[in-house]
């Protein structure tokens, strides 16, 4: 069959104008925001329907081409990117919120539906969905289930994963099932919703999933608090950990705060310079919470793990604190960085970072470096920014062949080669430096139950 035979096949199963394959649409949805690999797929599909998308995967299996799913593209380890012939399948028109259960606390979502819509649904609504990052306004629900996506507020709310009540899933074999329908408690064997959390979309496509929500929280205030050297951010995290119910701690070095203050979109926190800094976040639901949050602060400062700080005292002074933290990552795109999102548990972070921190300093001498990230929760973003006068492929291959060392130090720590990422491709070949062989060969043999021929985003997570 000839590929114009394929796509004509393709383009029956969905409504007119659904299927594009200009090379400005090729571009644009066979990548994500990841920058190792060109895109090159066949078409683009936009389903509206769970059977529209169902028709999809038994005609890529009738004909043996391979699919890849297609959200907000704002993936960090090019999972969603097609750089082989696939055919995306993107779920922007499969965005609505088809129903609201005010005394279970959920909404059913289409997989297209935005971060940012659900977030804005639940305060409409007098609740909030806490699952929160800088792409929050254009990342889909999908997506944030394929990578089981973090964010700021884990340390007190979890991942995406802990806010999945149930899902429909379309497998790779073209079978639709309904997995956990939103129960809380389910004691019948095997959760397979918590298969296709993190699964990258290669064992089929997440379709609709009701999502949790929570009560709004009251009063959220930030404090910044300035650091003389990195072994002084976890005594802080400790000290206020013991006397207040953080919602967020964030960490960024100076040269990540001097990148956002020199775009001029927010003041700098205050005066002193400091080589670290730290961010926290905590409902201060009433005066004595923030005078506790006071007084530990000023504990921190006479024990020397603080140097200067502020605390919010209005909204807008909330947003700006955060500003601090959230623009880094679109800051920094201009450089071109190559990132590793990298974790361990909390306790073994100080080591942790000092030894990743020598590797760096000992073979990027010539390269400007740019920590930030959730330490709260032990997920650390090394950022390592590329110089001008190297082109994209003279930097990645000078970033790759470090690798070994940043990876073999995660896997002395027993920690993980992706955080909150994905492994996409950019992390399949260091899987082994998180998973031993046989949990790898077992989640093969998981894929290849729900997509025998090997169609749902091959090459992501395991080599092709």
């Amino acid at each position: 069959m000839t590929t114009a035979t394929l796509i004509d096949a393709l383009k029956s199963l969905l409504e007119p104008g659904k299927l594009l394959t200009d090379s400005d649409s090729l571009n644009t949805y066979g990548k994500d925001w990841t920058k190792h690999f060109a895109p090159k797929p066949l078409a683009i599909a936009f389903p509206k329907s769970i059977e529209q998308v169902q028709a999809i995967v038994r005609w890529a299996n009738q004909h043996q081409v391979a699919l890849v799913p297609s959200g907000g593209r704002t993936g960090l380890s090019a999972g969603a990117v097609a750089a082989n012939g696939e055919v995306v399948v993107a779920f922007d028109y499969m965005n609505q919120i088809l129903e609201f259960n005010e005394f279970d606390r959920t909404a059913r979502c289409q997989a297209g539906v935005v971060t940012k819509q659900l977030q804005q649904f639940a305060e409409e609504h007098g609740l909030y969905y806490p699952v929160d990052f800088a792409s929050s306004g254009s990342s889909q629900i999908g997506g944030n289930i394929g990578t089981n996506a973090g964010g700021i507020k884990v340390i007190r709310y979890g991942m995406t994963r802990n806010w999945v009540a149930g899902m429909t899933v379309v497998t790779g074999k073209g079978e639709v099932l309904e997995l956990n329908r939103d129960l809380i408690k389910n004691a019948t064997g095997y959760d397979l919703r918590q298969l296709f959390i993190g699964a990258e979309g290669t064992l089929g496509f997440v379709v609709e999933a009701t999502m949790r929500l929570d009560r709004a929280p009251k009063n959220l205030t930030a404090m910044v608090l300035g650091a003389p050297d990195l072994d002084s951010i976890m005594p802080v995290l400790h000290a206020f950990q013991s006397k207040l119910d953080l919602t967020a701690f964030e960490f960024f070095s100076d040269k990540a705060l001097e990148k956002i203050l020199a775009r001029g979109d927010v003041p700098a926190p205050f005066d002193t310079e400091c080589p670290f800094y730290a961010l926290l976040e905590f409902e201060a639901s009433t005066e004595e919470v923030a005078n506790q949050a006071l007084e530990t602060f000023e504990y921190c400062v006479e024990q020397g793990w603080v140097l200067d700080g502020v605390m919010s005292q209005s909204q807008q002074q909330l947003e700006n604190l955060w500003k601090l933290r959230e623009y880094i990552s679109e800051t920094i795109s201009h450089w071109t960085p190559y990132k590793n999102d990298i974790s361990v548990t909390v306790s073994k972070v100080p080591a942790f970072l000092h030894d990743i921190d020598a590797i760096v300093a000992a073979n990027y001498p010539d390269f400007e470096v740019v920590w930030f990230g959730h330490i709260g929760d032990g997920n650390l973003h090394l950022n390592i920014l590329k110089p001008d006068n190297l082109s994209k492929d003279e930097f990645f291959a000078k970033c790759v062949t470090v690798n070994k060392w940043v990876f073999e130090t995660v896997q002395k720590y027993h920690g993980s080669i992706s955080a909150e990422h994905g492994v996409g491709m950019t992390k399949r070949d260091y899987l082994g430096y998180s998973r031993s062989a046989e949990e790898i060969a077992c989640m093969q043999a998981i894929k290849a139950v729900f997509d025998p021929n090997g169609i749902m985003n091959p090459g992501k997570i395991f080599p092709l």
